[in-house]
């Protein structure tokens, strides 16, 4: 039996002094595809924070992709990021580069020297997202879908063994949001594990998958039907 990909016990997340979830036991396997939901302030950000080393774990253990994210140093978040690969709900394209170049970036600062051994991965990932004929556009020049999609294969650059998806889909329209949904799952049945934070109920009746809530400080388990 393979470790759990992410372990979590008797944490609570602090957002500055403020426990925002409190008492959380949580084990997540590989391959596998969660929804965290839950309002707005309802301490869905501050976990995934929390996972990406945006914040610190002050109360509690908690693994993730085999760091102990108690003793996380500033040194090590680089290398952390490097295993995980983060979608947001609002791209955060670099507007003043093209696609290619905004995957270029992540290639250069994750590490990657060989120009051509980047190019190489920047059309594999880009091709994956179905955006291959868009690597010489400026963000501005495509649609908010689009972009999303640009921030999925960026998000796949460095191979990562978790993609954490923060409301992904946030930012669009529903049927966008059902595509970008679609490449997500397609992304998860290839073997890679998905956190999504999400308050868009409809897209998980759409698409069912194992569902925690974050309320009234705690995270819980919710029965696909209840939601």
């Amino acid at each position: 039996m393979s470790q759990p990909v992410l372990s979590l016990n008797n944490v609570t997340i602090f957002q500055e002094n403020n426990a925002v979830l409190t008492n959380i036991n949580l084990e997540v396997n590989h391959g596998e595809f969660l929804y965290i939901i839950g309002k707005t302030g309802s301490g869905k950000s501050s976990l995934m924070k929390t996972l990406y080393g945006d914040l610190k774990l002050r109360e509690g253990t908690g693994e993730f992709v085999e760091y102990d994210l108690a003793k996380l140093k500033e040194r090590d978040i680089p290398y952390l990021r490097r295993k995980i690969g983060i979608v947001f709900q609002d791209f955060k394209l670099l507007p003043d580069r093209t696609v290619h170049e905004n995957l270029l970036f992540v290639l250069k600062a994750t590490g990657w020297k060989e120009k051509q051994e980047m190019n190489v991965k920047i059309n594999e990932v880009l091709d994956k997202v179905g955006m291959k004929s868009a690597a010489n556009k400026m963000p501005h020049q495509i649609s908010g879908g689009e972009q999303q999609r640009v921030a999925v294969a960026r998000a796949l650059l460095n191979d990562p063994e978790v993609i954490l998806a923060d409301e992904p889909t946030g930012n669009l329209d529903p049927q966008t949001s059902v595509e970008v949904m679609q490449l997500l799952r397609e992304i998860n049945q290839n073997g890679k594990t998905i956190i999504m934070a999400t308050h868009d109920y409809a897209l998980i009746m759409k698409f069912p998958g194992k569902t925690l809530k974050c309320d009234n400080g705690t995270l819980f388990e919710v029965v696909q039907r209840t939601v």
